[in-house]
């Protein structure tokens, strides 16, 4: 009898090598030290990672984190945590934090459910963002979308007591999965009337994407559950 294999793991991202401008490499050679961190299997003490005791925000997928550095830079009382695959991406954010000189700001280049799995303590986040997911719309890849109900439940078992997940996209049929696996989950409660979106937070940075998608008369829907105590 032939040894079971090992499942791979339905990724909710295809990684893609994009190549680092002259900016972005400088900025890894520059900014890395300061501001990485490297995976581990294995929970980090949040306190050590920034030296106090203010709560903890991660963001899903920053892109170039331009979002992830306006929260920051607007929210000096807080710390956040950014997750990327992409090293572009990642790679501009670290130069957008040399050029604010940001200290609240830590970034993971690694897939977004193994560090939430593995690196974080059990209750310990405040706030979790998924800004403009990748929404996988044909429907032979729906279940590579992040937001299913046993990511949910990692989401909730790290999340503290009144913590929020506030999730955005501007595809309207995965705004409504969303809504719909969130809705049915006893671990969060819907801050919207009626089990519904919310108006657009205005704390949430309004990126050149989002813009763009607008001039292009593209819908955004907004979600903010809270894990329930």
């Amino acid at each position: 009898m032939k040894p079971e294999r090992q499942r791979r793991p339905i990724r909710s991202f295809v990684l893609r090598q994009g190549r680092l401008t002259r900016g972005q490499q400088r900025a890894f050679e520059r900014y890395w030290s300061r501001f990485g961190l490297e995976y581990q299997d294995d929970r980090f003490d949040l306190h050590a990672l920034f030296g106090n005791d203010n709560p903890v925000y991660l963001e899903i997928g920053f892109g170039n984190g331009e979002s992830l550095a306006e929260m920051a830079r607007g929210h000096p009382e807080r710390n956040y945590i950014g997750v990327e695959v992409h090293a572009p991406g990642v790679g501009h954010l670290l130069m957008r934090l040399g050029e604010l000189g940001l200290s609240n700001v830590r970034v993971f280049r690694h897939d977004a459910v193994e560090v939430l799995r593995d690196c974080f303590p059990d209750h310990s986040l405040a706030g979790v963002y998924l800004f403009f997911p990748d929404p996988w719309h044909k429907k032979r890849h729906r279940k590579r979308r992040i937001v299913q109900a046993d990511f949910l439940t990692l989401l909730a078992r790290k999340l503290r007591p009144g913590g929020i997940f506030h999730a955005a996209t501007d595809w309207e049929d995965y705004a409504h999965h969303m809504r719909l696996v969130l809705n049915e989950h006893p671990e969060f409660r819907n801050t919207a009337e009626q089990g519904d979106f919310v108006p657009r937070p205005e704390d949430r940075p309004r990126t050149k994407f989002e813009r763009r998608g607008q001039r292009l008369g593209h819908g955004v829907w907004d979600l903010i559950f809270e894990r329930r105590g």
